[in-house]
């Protein structure tokens, strides 16, 4: 065994650090008088000021739940019963013709057919959404849907 092969037993401790020879001593880590070296100093980040500028886009806000699909336009069966003709189909376009629907800037928007009132036509419905009772209806009259 030789001296340079020894190993001690206990480490050195690092001597505590005072004053300007320390690590954290007089500024501790501070660098600079007044607001900066304050306790819970908080200056307004600059980047926050172009972030309040631009418009709110982040997420929906409170309309997070509502969907954004356009609702559609809701028309009873007993409607059709005057306006149609028996064996007639009834579409988008054919509504438009009668002047059950108002065309919104040359675009038809969803229709729903809900099963309101009597119908005694046979009818023939295509492309519109209906109802479970409104399909009863029709049926009933010896129409179809499709």
């Amino acid at each position: 065994m030789q001296f340079h092969n020894l190993k001690k037993n206990k480490t050195n401790r690092k001597a505590k650090q005072v004053g300007r020879g320390g690590t954290r001593g007089k500024t501790s880590g501070r660098g600079t008088k007044g607001q900066n070296a304050r306790a819970g100093h908080k200056k307004r980040p600059e980047m926050r000021d172009f972030i309040k500028r631009l418009p709110k886009l982040r997420g929906r806000g409170k309309n997070f739940l509502k969907s954004r699909k356009e609702k559609p336009f809701i028309l009873n069966v007993n409607l059709l019963e005057g306006a149609f003709a028996k064996s007639e189909t009834v579409n988008l376009a054919t509504l438009v013709e009668k002047g059950l629907l108002a065309q919104k800037n040359a675009k038809i928007g969803r229709v729903k057919l809900l099963g309101t009132g009597p119908l005694t036509k046979a009818l023939t419905i295509e492309g519109l959404l209906v109802s479970k009772g409104a399909q009863e209806i029709i049926t009933l009259a010896g129409g179809k849907v499709s």
